[in-house]
């Protein structure tokens, strides 16, 4: 039988404290400790929603849980859903590890993430423009010179180029932790080719196929949206004039880590998926082959990296871009996401100045703060990350998923040593950050159900605007004690449930 609101408001008015929450059935042993808890929410007022959601859960047999989650591992296999981790030879793909109890978001902390998220893109984009136009926020020195122009990121290509809408981040991945009292905080922006998304319609897929009974009831909004969104905003940065834009996704091809979700954005978007050597450029304008000759194109959603894009414009020996597309682009025949040279705003450097960088173009105080960030450059940061180098965590500013970072905490003496001399040999390379006590959520493990670290990636599409899908990529640090929740380090994911 169906559960409607009206019977979850019943269940959660029988008792106002939150012993309706205290772990038990499935959920005996789960004990968050210190951590802020995403479904017991310590120190809160019960929520309806996850009162009912975590009565259900208690309600079955561990066993249960377990069968499910073979089910789950049986279907991710059989539906393709894997990434590459390049540095393990013993596997070349393998399945996102997928937890069956879900990350729950209230309506209200969903209005700060997405507000907050759409702010962040706004002042994103200002931020490129400008650093590709006037410079006014280095010649007023809200971020130092050096800083931009010395990035690795910075492509001098795109100085004076005008794109639409002044979007140049038309997709954005926004990695967002919990702190111990509950604070939704930005921990880095991703603003060149972000990926993740597929994995969220997936995990939603796989809920309704292995939980349908949990959800009986929940309002839950939906995350089917993206595919339409994504193409409603590929065919607004078309050339103007062009009636029904192709749009088309541009891979790497079937060894990158992410082709599974390159393979998934194009069947979304109903869009043909390429490669560098299906594309061509003649008398100005990019042209797809096909079965019946050439035809244009009109927008490329590119998940290949800037250097590898155009072996004209960046590295000459790439065989992965398409000779010319950088001077068609520049023309005006085509329409690229997103931008080159976006890699300059998710800079771990440049991170820690999106505070003032918001302040200065919207005049606002950002809705979601970062984590507190030194940076290693300046000898004051400097100083003090060597001085407490076993209490934080410390970052190389141009890695990602997870790979080369620092945690001082649970790092051995060794470990610290080895670290410092490279963190005194290269200080420009690393920022700082303190260990944070990341929120935790229940998750099912060979012990039973019990408190791992999360995250959450919500993705943003801008075209003529924003839109914010109603959820993201929650990714959980599946190993015990540990905050690392990359794919590529051993985390795994969960359904993100944005409560309508």
């Amino acid at each position: 039988m169906a559960v409607g609101m009206s019977q979850v408001q019943s269940l959660a008015g029988q008792s106002q404290s939150q012993t309706s929450l205290q772990p038990h059935g499935a959920m005996k042993g789960y004990d968050p400790g210190a951590f802020f808890c995403e479904m017991l929410r310590q120190g809160a007022d019960p929520d309806p929603t996850l009162t009912l959601l975590m009565s259900r859960l208690a309600a079955l047999p561990l066993d249960s849980l377990r069968q499910r989650a073979t089910q789950a591992e049986r279907d991710l296999l059989e539906r393709g859903i894997t990434f590459t981790v390049y540095s393990d030879a013993t596997a070349i793909d393998r399945i996102l590890p997928f937890d069956l109890i879900p990350r729950v978001i209230t309506p209200q902390e969903w209005q700060q993430i997405e507000t907050g998220v759409v702010q962040r893109v706004r002042a994103l984009n200002m931020f490129l423009y400008d650093i590709y136009h006037d410079r006014k926020v280095l010649k007023d020195r809200i971020v130092p010179e050096a800083l931009v122009l010395g990035n690795s990121g910075y492509c001098e290509a795109m100085v004076g180029f005008d794109v639409p809408f002044n979007t140049y981040v038309h997709i954005c991945g926004t990695d967002i932790v919990r702190d111990e009292k509950g604070v939704f905080r930005v921990l880095e922006d991703n603003a060149r080719t972000p990926s993740g998304v597929a994995y969220v319609v997936e995990n939603r897929h796989m809920s309704l196929r292995v939980l349908s009974d949990l959800m009986t009831g929940l309002r839950v909004r939906s995350v089917d949206e993206y595919g339409l969104r994504l193409h409603n905003a590929m065919a607004d940065i078309a050339p103007e004039g062009v009636a029904d834009p192709q749009v088309v996704v541009l891979s790497p091809g079937i060894f990158n880590s992410a082709y599974f979700e390159h393979v998934f954005l194009a069947r979304e978007m109903g869009i043909p998926l390429v490669e560098g050597r299906d594309l061509t450029v003649e008398n100005g304008k990019v042209w797809m082959r096909t079965t019946s000759g050439l035809a244009p194109v009109h927008t490329i959603y590119r998940r290949i990296g800037d250097d590898f894009l155009d072996p004209d414009a960046f590295n000459p020996d790439s065989m992965l871009g398409v000779r010319g597309l950088i001077e068609a682009w520049r023309r005006g025949s085509v329409a690229i996401a997103n931008a080159v040279g976006t890699g300059v705003a998710d800079d771990k450097a440049i991170y820690a100045y999106m505070p003032r960088i918001i302040k200065y173009y919207l005049s606002e105080e950002p809705i979601l703060p970062n984590v507190d960030t030194r940076i290693c450059a300046e000898a004051d940061a400097l100083a003090y990350t060597l001085d407490h180098l076993h209490e934080l965590v410390v970052k190389p500013v141009a890695e990602s998923g997870g790979y080369g970072l620092l945690i001082g905490p649970h790092a051995s003496k060794a470990e610290l040593e080895e670290f410092r001399a490279r963190l005194k040999a290269d200080p420009s390379n690393y920022i700082s950050q303190p260990t944070l006590k990341l929120s935790v959520s229940p998750t099912l493990v060979p012990d039973g159900v019990r408190p791992r670290h999360i995250d959450l990636r919500p993705f943003a599409i801008t075209g003529k605007d924003t839109w914010v899908l109603p959820g993201g990529l929650t990714r959980v640090a599946l190993r015990e004690g540990t905050l690392v929740v990359n794919s590529s380090q051993g985390g795994g994911s969960k359904d993100t449930w944005v409560l309508a």
